[in-house]
């Protein structure tokens, strides 16, 4: 789990820590095909299928723009030196991200490069990470050797892109591609437990298509979503999505999703995920008449009041305390998240997805 994601505690997306369980110096195990192979008699693949209707380029916008206006600072976001991306990534493997900003800080005061780690002592290196609890200490042995590859195979050079960076030691595909995505911006779209989670929601064929028989084509998704020569912007967006905004219990409204228009969770008030089997508690029903709210406005156009709040409510009556003004209010929400607009046609006031 990278820590350019927003989540506490990180792991590799199978569970298992790459750096604990990779084997010295293996290259890039069989990945999913990053494309359709299953065609129907059109040629058209399920990743066709899952995405079409989405206006990808809108999407791609709402969700780097939301990135860049506000997301957690840490200080291995502000650098591409790949020496310091791979040192962040390995160290949050298990360790929460708040504790690993003060020891990759004290890690490259002691060695500030590759070269430096390269020529180290190896029973310091470890002596740290057993000082800073930063779990396995044979992340330490692993992190020293693949310095010490840098050095002699690659003539102190970081490779660029994540199949060659899968033959320094312990680096699986998970840390390779991050490396390559954050360092050198040459990466693959990432594909963790939260970006699942968020594609899962996001859209309606990726849970079709979540069967006992099959899983659903999230490596092919996730590709084709990303803007092409983007994997470091949009690696970091997506991450931070699905881990401060669309977490187990979703804080779709508090954090602003940049989706929510979009989302198929969000119109339909389901959101179980495949780390989620069962429906998350919320504060309240509100959540779920907003998103009908929205829901209903993408799928009948813009709708009066009275048009609308039977299809939010069952129980609406235009006088009652489930009436107009509650609607007003409701879609007042979604005014100010810039959702919704509310338009006064002829004296009846009209709501419509803002374009």
């Amino acid at each position: 789990m990278s820590p350019h994601s927003h989540r506490d505690v990180a792991g590799t997306p199978d569970g298992a820590p790459a750096w604990a369980t990779a084997t010295p110096k293996s290259r890039a195990s069989e990945r999913p095909p990053m494309t359709d192979v299953d065609g129907d008699a059109s040629g058209e693949g399920p990743t066709d299928r899952i995405l079409a209707g989405a206006d990808r380029e809108a999407m791609q916008a709402a969700l780097t723009g939301w990135y860049r206006e506000d997301h957690r600072a840490f200080p291995w976001r502000e650098t591409t030196d790949p020496y310091e991306v791979l040192v962040s990534e390995v160290m949050s493997q298990q360790t929460q991200l708040e504790r690993v900003v003060e020891a990759w800080e004290a890690f490259l005061d002691r060695w500030p490069t590759v070269a430096d780690l390269a020529d180290a002592n190896r029973a310091e290196v470890v002596g740290f990470w057993t000082d800073h609890r930063l779990g396995y200490n044979n992340r330490a042995r692993y992190l020293h050797e693949a310095a010490g590859q840098v050095q002699t195979e690659f003539d102190g050079e970081f490779p660029r892109d994540p199949e060659t960076l899968e033959e320094l030691m312990g680096v699986g595909p998970y840390t390779a591609n991050a490396v390559a995505s954050f360092a050198f911006n040459n990466g693959r779209a990432v594909v963790d437990t939260n970006v699942k989670r968020v594609l899962y929601r996001a859209f309606e064929g990726v849970r079709g298509a979540d069967t006992g028989d099959s899983t659903p084509p999230y490596e092919a998704v996730a590709s084709r979503l990303m803007p092409e020569g983007e994997s470091r912007l949009w690696n970091n967006a997506i991450m931070e999505l699905g881990g401060v905004v669309c977490q187990k219990t979703p804080r779709c409204d508090e954090r602003g999703c940049p989706w929510r228009s979009r989302c198929h969770a969000y119109a339909t008030g389901d959101f179980t995920a495949p780390d989620v089997p069962t429906q998350p508690e919320f504060e309240g029903s509100r959540r779920q008449f907003r998103g009908r709210a929205v829901r209903a406005l993408g799928e009948h156009g813009p709708l009066a009041l009275d048009e609308l709040g039977p299809r939010v409510r069952v129980d609406y009556a235009p006088e009652g305390s489930s009436g107009r003004e509650w609607l007003r209010g409701l879609l007042a929400d979604l005014v100010d998240d810039g959702l919704v607009t509310l338009e006064n046609d002829g004296g009846t006031l009209v709501a419509r997805l803002q374009e």
